[in-house]
């Protein structure tokens, strides 16, 4: 079975991010071996350049490292370096837009926090 991928988005960059969610989630964990290449390239039936140019990208951001003849490891500090680096992604696309729009419309740090916590608190499937 092909896992679907979105077509916006380079398939590499797709594997490279569901990786990094399963370290995120704790699916792997750090000093956990992760899939080999032809095993995820049997899995997402994708090209093997296609796989490795997703894991090499993970291994030069020192989330996963070889240990040669043995295969590719979760490395130390991944999660809390994953974590950062979302943390950081979201202020950028998310949150600076929202204060930016927030300024136009004259909206105060107290009543965006009020606007947060009611929608937070509404249920999710009423959207």
């Amino acid at each position: 079975m092909k896992q679907s991928f979105d077509e916006s988005k380079p398939i590499f960059l797709q594997i490279k991010d569901r990786i990094e969610d399963q370290i995120v989630n704790d699916q792997l964990k750090e000093g956990d071996q992760v899939p080999s290449t032809t095993q995820l390239v049997n899995f997402y039936k994708v090209n093997h350049l296609t796989v490795a140019k997703g894991i090499n990208l993970l291994a030069d951001a020192g989330i996963i490292f070889k240990k040669r003849g043995v295969g590719m490891f979760v490395a130390e500090g991944a999660k809390k370096k994953l974590l950062q680096k979302r943390k950081d992604e979201f202020a950028d696309e998310y949150v600076l837009p929202m204060i930016q729009e927030a300024d136009k419309l004259g909206i105060t740090e107290e009543e965006m926090k009020a606007i947060i916590k009611q929608v937070k608190g509404r249920d999710p499937y009423d959207a």
